[in-house]
């Protein structure tokens, strides 16, 4: 499933501007992003799950280095036990899963951990969102560097009538009047940054992406808050 999908980023990011943007990698394939939220933790979405990962950190242009760079490799990961994994398409409950990386990252001014808020936003507050997907659907072709876009929570209401009986109180709605800058499931598992906080993962939304009034779907972080420390804490 995590498969780059359809999904869509519209602008290049300032270089670095974004340090806790980490892309998961298998081998040379780029799987999802994550969030860097603590030196040896990364938070993402539980339906990225896989054995491994190569976790690079401090990227912008995937193909060409400038030095920020950090890679590391990470065998434990922690979905949240509330995620159906046996349903991870259709079922998106608890779409979020902790990554330990092997080693801690090296904090820098292109690498630094991202705060998490209990603190949940409400409607209308401007949040922006990253990664490396897909900018044009359906056909995969991945930008080299890091795409930012520029976006707003909505109701809970007007997200429940655009995907009725499959939006629960853990999720969070965003998304552009216009059609065409939603998230694009490349970037499954990257951030949604609220005030300087994380405040949600990309998690799901419609195929083939940004069609017009369907917003994008993402994890609540701020009701996952104690998992995340109990489970950093345990680990």
């Amino acid at each position: 499933h995590a498969v780059a999908e359809n999904r869509i980023i519209v602008y290049e990011c300032p270089p670095h501007s974004q340090p806790w943007q980490a892309a998961l990698f298998q081998k040379t394939r780029l799987l999802c992003g994550a969030t860097l939220i603590a030196p040896r933790w990364l938070l993402t979405a539980a339906h990225c799950h896989k054995p491994r990962y190569l976790v690079h950190l401090g990227e912008h242009n995937l193909q060409r280095p400038d030095g920020c760079e950090q890679t590391r490799t990470a065998t434990e990961s922690f979905p949240h036990p509330g995620f159906n994994n046996s349903l991870p398409n259709k079922d998106h409950r608890d779409d979020i899963m902790l990554v330990k990386m092997a080693s801690p990252a090296f904090v820098t001014r292109a690498v630094r951990p991202l705060t998490l808020s209990r603190h949940c936003v409400t409607a209308g507050t401007r949040c922006l969102i990253s990664g490396w997907g897909t900018t044009s659907s359906p056909q995969l072709r991945l930008p080299h560097t890091l795409r930012c876009a520029n976006i707003s929570i909505i109701e809970h209401s007007e997200c429940e009538s655009a995907y009725p009986g499959n939006i629960t109180d853990t999720m969070l709605c965003a998304s552009v009047e216009e059609g065409g800058k939603d998230s694009c499931q490349g970037d499954s598992g990257g951030p949604l940054v609220c005030n300087g906080s994380l405040q949600g993962i990309i998690s799901w939304g419609q195929d083939p992406c940004a069609v017009t009034r369907k917003p994008g779907v993402y994890t609540k972080v701020c009701r996952y808050v104690d998992w995340i420390q109990e489970t950093m804490e345990n680990n």
